[in-house]
């Protein structure tokens, strides 16, 4: 399959690059400096600005499916309105190429927890809820959508580059749900390495599962 992956310079973004390639697949790889990126084979790296729409639509074109871990930074101080305007100029240009599958990697904060959205809850980190507040309306805007066969993965709410999972490379194993975290035997948050997140959301792909669905993943 020809796939287009959106953010594969950053960290889940690489973990999804190299986990496109592990299975076979020919790679589109959407970036700002297509001259710096080392060369790999299988992949393409192709200059565009995802926060234009026409630009997406021009490097996507020709792809059988569209993989995004578009992320605006997270010490970026207008993440929110940067995260939405990348967000919905993917999907823009994602339909406008007349591609039908898109898996996009959401956030945890809108999971939810006793009916709650986490980003909503008091005691969410000030520090990334600008960012979590853009990918939960993210989601809502993408669950409208009714020309793509879209999925979206919410990381496990333990998930971050530093966590304790990290160690654990690629293991091929993972647990599922839907809207609500999942928890680790003593109660505390789930959590999975970069490497299971990609194992997850490309077997989605491969399998075509989730489609017009949420969901997460931990250990």
């Amino acid at each position: 399959m020809k796939v287009a992956l959106i953010g594969a310079t950053g960290f889940v973004g690489a973990g999804l690059l190299d986990e496109l390639l592990r299975r076979g697949h020919e790679v589109v790889a959407l970036v700002r400096k297509p001259e710096a990126a080392a060369p790999r084979e299988h992949v393409q790296f192709v200059k565009a600005d995802v926060l234009n729409a026409d630009e997406v639509q021009r490097a996507v074109t020709g792809c059988d499916a569209v993989v995004s871990a578009y992320n605006a930074g997270w010490s970026n101080p207008n993440i929110y309105d940067d995260f939405m305007q990348g967000s919905r100029a993917i999907v823009q240009g994602v339909k406008a190429a007349g591609i039908k599958r898109y898996l996009v990697v959401g956030g945890a904060g809108s999971l939810y927890v006793n009916g709650q959205l986490l980003v909503d809850l008091p005691d969410f980190p000030a520090f990334i809820k600008p960012g979590a507040s853009a990918a939960r309306d993210m989601f809502a805007e993408l669950q409208k959508e009714a020309a793509l066969d879209w999925t979206m993965l919410s990381p496990a709410v333990g998930f971050h580059g530093g966590s304790d999972a990290q160690s654990r490379g690629r293991t091929g194993h993972y647990r599922t749900g839907k809207d609500e975290p999942l928890v680790q035997a003593d109660g505390q948050p789930g959590d999975i390495s970069v490497q299971d997140l990609a194992v997850a959301l490309v077997d989605a792909l491969d399998r075509n599962e989730h489609v017009k669905a949420r969901f997460t993943v931990a250990y």
